[in-house]
C-alpha cells in the first residue's frame, strides 16, 4: 500500500476520514477539488487562489485534518512551465520503448571523425553527447505520429512484437498509410497466427519519436531505392540550427551507423538563431517578429517600413557570422541597405565608363599598363581568390567583407577617384583611357560574378547591361579566374596611406577657406625614410613631361600630382621646409601621420584654367 491506497483504487483510513473509501481517480479527487480555495496566511486566514496551487493547498488542509501533516514551510524553487501555455507541466511515469546504442556507439564516434563540422566546435558537442549515451527512448505519448506497431495482452500486459507482426503491419501501411493503425480493427492488424485471439489483444497507443522519423530521412532521400536512384549517399551537407546536435544530426548519425555503418553526411553546418535588434528571441506574444516579406516588400507606410528588396535581405544573411545568434531589425537593414547601394553604385560607375569598350579590340596588354593599373588588377585577383575561398568554406561574411572593402576602399576611394581625369579628358582611344578601361572591365566581370550568389538580381541586372558581347546570363558565364600577379603591394599601400594624410591636410585647408577644389592645392612632403623618399621621387616628373604629347619612359599616369589630384607636389629635406611653405594648421607631423611623413598643404600658384 502507498499513500493510503490499495490495488482496488480506494483510499484507506490512513488518508483521513474525509477521503477514506473514496476512489483515488474519481470522488477522491472531486473531494479535493471541491474543498476550500486559498492559501493560509500568517494569521490563519485564506487568500483567494486557483488552479494547481489551490489543489496543493487543499491537500495540505486535508493532511492537517487527518493529523498526517508534520510540518508546512514555504520556500522558493524552480519549476518547469510549458512555453506555449505558460502553465506548469505535469509529469507522469509510464512504460517506454528504448533502443540500445551500446553495440554501435564506438562506430558512431568513429564516423563523427570522418565528417567536416562547421564550426569545428560542433564535433566536440556531438561527440560528448554520443559518448555518454547508452540508449534512445523512441516512444512518445502523442495522439498523432507514426505508431509503434506493438500489441499488448489484455491480461498479462506482455507485448507482441515479432518479425511476423511487423511484416504484416508494414504491408498494411504500405497499402493504406500509417492511419490504418488507428482506423482498422485489431483483427485486421494482428498477424495470421493471432487473428483468432483478437479479443485478447489491444493496440499500443505509443507513437515513434519524431527524431527517429527525421533521422531516417537519409534512407528515403539520398539512398537508392530499387531501380530508382535518389541522390548521392552520403549527403554532401546537413544544415540546421545549433540545437540539432542533440536532435536531427544525432538521430541521423545513429540510424545510419546502425543500418549502413557510416555517417549519412559528409559535412554538417550549424547556424545560430535569429533574434530581434535588442537580442531577444522572436515571439508572437512579444510582437517582435521580423517578417521577411515585410522586409522585402515594405509595409503600408513606406517611410517607416521601406521595401528593401530580396537582394538586401540576402545581403544581410551573407553579412552575418551565422555560427552564433544573429540580430535583425529596421536599423540593421538600413545599414545593410547602405552597403547594397555602395556595391550597386560601384557597378553603375564601371558600366558607365565602359561604354564603347570592346575587350577583344581595346584591351591593353598587361606589360604595357601603368604601375597603378597593374596593382589594381593584382588586388582584384587577390579579392577574387578570397571570395572563392570564403564561398567554398561557407564563410559568406568573409566574401561580403572582401567585396565591400574592394568597392569602397580600393576602387571608390582611390582607383576610380584618381582615374576620372584620364577617363573623361583624353581622346576615346587614348592609351591612358584604354588602359584604365582594361582594369574597369576586369573589375566589372569579377565583381558581377563574385556577388552573384549573394545578390543574384543585382548581378544579373548589371550583366544584362554589359556593352560588349557576352553569355546571356551571369550564371552561364561561370567563374573565370583572374590571372594577374600581385604588383608592388607595399609600394602602393604606402602611397595610399600618404594620400590619406594629404587629404586630411587639404580638409583642414578647405575648412579655413584656403582652397576649394583639390587642384587649388600644392603639397609639400618630407620623407625621413630614404627608401620611401626614393619611391616618392620615382613618382614625380617635370611639369613639361606632364604636358608633352610623347615622353619616353613616362606614361602620364604614375605621378603624385595625378594620384593626389593636386596641382603641385614638392619633396623637401626637412620638416622646417614644410612649415616654411605651409601654415602649421594645414600640416601633419611625422608622429601624427599614417605614412610616417611630414605633410603640408598650401595654395598652388598660378591661375586656374577657365575650363
Amino acid at each position: 500500500m502507498r499513500g493510503g491506497r490499495e490495488s482496488d483504487g480506494l483510499k484507506r483510513m490512513q488518508a483521513g476520514p474525509l477521503l477514506e473509501g473514496k476512489d483515488v481517480l474519481k470522488d477522491g479527487n472531486e473531494r479535493v477539488g471541491g474543498g476550500r480555495g486559498g492559501r493560509r496566511g500568517e494569521g490563519g486566514g485564506v487568500e483567494e487562489m486557483s488552479g494547481f496551487l489551490t489543489w496543493a493547498v487543499q491537500v495540505l488542509e486535508l493532511m492537517e485534518e487527518a493529523g498526517a501533516l508534520i510540518k508546512e514551510e514555504e520556500y522558493g524553487h524552480k519549476y518547469p512551465y510549458d512555453w506555449r501555455t505558460k502553465k506548469p507541466t505535469i509529469f507522469r511515469a509510464t512504460d517506454q520503448w528504448f533502443a540500445s546504442v551500446e553495440n554501435f556507439r564506438e562506430k558512431a564516434l568513429e564516423a563523427i571523425d570522418t565528417v567536416q563540422w562547421i564550426p569545428e566546435v560542433g564535433k566536440n558537442r556531438i561527440s560528448s553527447m554520443v559518448e555518454g549515451r547508452s540508449d534512445w527512448c523512441i516512444s512518445r505519448q502523442r495522439s498523432w505520429g507514426v505508431p509503434i506497431p506493438v500489441f499488448y495482452h489484455k491480461e498479462t500486459g506482455e507485448p507482441l512484437l515479432t518479425s511476423e507482426s511487423i511484416d504484416h503491419i508494414r504491408d498494411i501501411i504500405a497499402e493504406h498509410g500509417s492511419d490504418a493503425w488507428w482506423e482498422k480493427d485489431i483483427a485486421d492488424l494482428l498477424p495470421p497466427s493471432h487473428k483468432q485471439e483478437a479479443d485478447k489483444w489491444e493496440k499500443g497507443r505509443d507513437t515513434m519519436d519524431v527524431w527517429f522519423d527525421s533521422g531516417s530521412s537519409w534512407n528515403g532521400v539520398v539512398r537508392s531505392w530499387g531501380e530508382g536512384k535518389a541522390l548521392d549517399f552520403p549527403a554532401d551537407m546537413y544544415l540546421e540550427g545549433s540545437d540539432q546536435h542533440r536532435g536531427w544530426f544525432q538521430s541521423s548519425l545513429l540510424t545510419s551507423v546502425a543500418a549502413q555503418g557510416t555517417a549519412p553526411y559528409k559535412t554538417v553546418l550549424t547556424h545560430g538563431f535569429v533574434l530581434d535588434e535588442k537580442g531577444f528571441k522572436m515571439s508572437k506574444s512579444l510582437g517582435n517578429v521580423v517578417d521577411p516579406a515585410l522586409v522585402i516588400n515594405g509595409g503600408k507606410n513606406q517611410k517607416t517600413e521601406p521595401a528593401f528588396g530580396a537582394d538586401t535581405l540576402r545581403l544581410w544573411v551573407a553579412s552575418v557570422d551565422y555560427t552564433g545568434d544573429v540580430r535583425v531589425g529596421g536599423n540593421i537593414m538600413k545599414q545593410i541597405s547602405d552597403s547594397y547601394r555602395k556595391i550597386r553604385n560601384t557597378l553603375r560607375y564601371l558600366l558607365g565608363n565602359l561604354h564603347g569598350f570592346d575587350p577583344n579590340k581595346h584591351a591593353v596588354k598587361y606589360d604595357d599598363l601603368p604601375s597603378v593599373d597593374k596593382w589594381m588588377l593584382g588586388r582584384l585577383a587577390k579579392v577574387q581568390e578570397e571570395v572563392k575561398d570564403a564561398y567554398e568554406t561557407f564563410q559568406f561574411y568573409r566574401a561580403y567583407q572582401a567585396i565591400l572593402q574592394v568597392c569602397i576602399t580600393e576602387l571608390s576611394n582611390f582607383y576610380l577617384d584618381v582615374a576620372k581625369d584620364r577617363l573623361y579628358i583624353p581622346a576615346e582611344d587614348d592609351a591612358r583611357r584604354r588602359s584604365c578601361q582594361t582594369v574597369l572591365h576586369a573589375a566589372l566581370e569579377m565583381l558581377t560574378t563574385a556577388i552573384a550568389p549573394m545578390l543574384p538580381h543585382m548581378a544579373e541586372d548589371a550583366w544584362q547591361n554589359l556593352p560588349w558581347e557576352s553569355k546571356s546570363s551571369v550564371f552561364e558565364h561561370g567563374w573565370k579566374k583572374l590571372e594577374y600577379p600581385s604588383h608592388e603591394g607595399e609600394r602602393w599601400d604606402y602611397i595610399r596611406s600618404l594620400r590619406d594624410d594629404v587629404n586630411q591636410c587639404m580638409q583642414a585647408a578647405r575648412l579655413d577657406k584656403l582652397i576649394g577644389a583639390t587642384l587649388d592645392s600644392s603639397v609639400v612632403i618630407y620623407a625621413p625614410d630614404e627608401e620611401k623618399r626614393k619611391v616618392l621621387s620615382s613618382l614625380l616628373h617635370e611639369v613639361s613631361m606632364l604636358s608633352s604629347e610623347t615622353t619616353a619612359g613616362f606614361n602620364k599616369v604614375d605621378d603624385l600630382r595625378f594620384l593626389f589630384l593636386v596641382s603641385d607636389v614638392k619633396l623637401v629635406d626637412s620638416p622646417e621646409q614644410v612649415t616654411s611653405h605651409c601654415n602649421e594648421k594645414h600640416t601633419l607631423s611625422i608622429t601624427n601621420s599614417v605614412s610616417g611623413c611630414f605633410v603640408g598643404v598650401s595654395r598652388a600658384s598660378g591661375k586656374k584654367c577657365e575650363r
